[in-house]
């Protein structure tokens, strides 16, 4: 195995090191070789430069142009995909690609989306960055039920661990609110149980999903934060305010739902995803799709 490996990275650096404009294989480098669950041999990653660039959660540099895999599950975010290969193929071609950056959560399927990500990616390159969700859970409905308490929170984050096969999380977000959207009132107690367990080894870095500019606020008198995940999308621009001063302190903003979510803009992908990268450079994309050719035209688009 590692012999194969030790190939990988000679030809990885031969093709970076020369010029190979009419070899076949241009434009590919190692970015970090590993090896898919149940494969002898290296996968080799792409070495894109892709849209945006990249930004650095604390001590973690990743690309501005993310993934987010809630569309890997079935419908209204329930159960297995229709298509568990093709859902395979979707993360492994956006590692390909060059994309460090995976949006996830335990709650997705529930953990139907943890587990794809491990089959596709475990062990992971050493560049991914795997982003979670707690502070939420699902019913029979399909509902997504409020799971705040301290003790809820440490659950999700060893769920999360454990179906992601890690023993750290990269960066874990307090989702608060509600499906309808943010909600006032103070996150101090929820909060404080993801320092916690930041304390504790388990989690390196932290950040606040669905959240008021109060409450981004309250979070970081807290503890530090490298991340805020909002609704925000060419119809939806509420936190104008929030990313500028967001971006002034070298913090993140990553929107959910870039496209839409389940009420599509009407407006062209490329151009919807263009101009949020064009927004400010705090902005990270993690637009979802279930589809390899859908990934590869958003990221051919901008």
């Amino acid at each position: 195995m590692y012999s194969t490996l030790a190939c990988a990275l000679f030809w990885a650096a031969f093709f970076v090191a020369t010029d190979h404009t009419s070899h076949p294989w241009a434009g590919y480098a190692l970015l970090s070789a590993y090896f898919p669950t149940g494969s002898s041999s290296p996968r080799l990653v792409r070495m894109n430069t892709l849209p945006g660039g990249t930004w650095t959660l604390g001590d973690l540099t990743v690309s501005r142009f993310g993934y987010g895999a809630m569309q890997l599950t079935g419908p209204r975010v329930m159960g297995p995909p229709a298509d568990r290969d093709g859902a395979l193929k979707v993360l492994r071609e956006a590692v390909d690609l060059g994309i460090t950056h995976i949006d996830t959560s335990d709650a997705y399927g529930p953990r139907i989306t943890n587990e794809l990500i491990r089959e596709a990616l475990h062990p992971y390159p050493e560049s991914l960055r795997i982003a979670t969700k707690v502070g939420a859970t699902r019913d029979a409905e399909g509902g997504w039920p409020v799971a705040r308490r301290p003790e809820d929170l440490r659950r999700q984050v060893h769920d999360n661990l454990k179906s992601l096969g890690l023993d750290v999380l990269d960066l874990v977000y307090l989702r608060l609110g509600d499906a309808t959207g943010p909600q006032p009132g103070s996150i101090a107690e929820a909060f404080g149980a993801l320092v916690e367990l930041q304390q504790e080894g388990l989690i390196r870095h932290l950040g606040v999903s669905n959240a008021l500019a109060d409450q981004v606020a309250e979070a970081q008198r807290i503890a530090p934060i490298v991340s805020v995940q909002n609704m925000y999308n060419l119809a939806h621009r509420h936190d104008d305010e929030l990313i500028d001063r967001l971006a002034a302190e070298g913090i993140a903003y990553v929107p959910f739902f870039p496209l839409g979510g389940f009420t599509p803009l009407q407006a062209p992908r490329s151009a919807a995803l263009a101009w949020l990268l064009q927004r400010s450079p705090n902005i990270l994309l993690i637009p979802g799709t279930s589809s390899v050719a859908h990934l590869r035209e958003n990221i051919a688009g901008l």
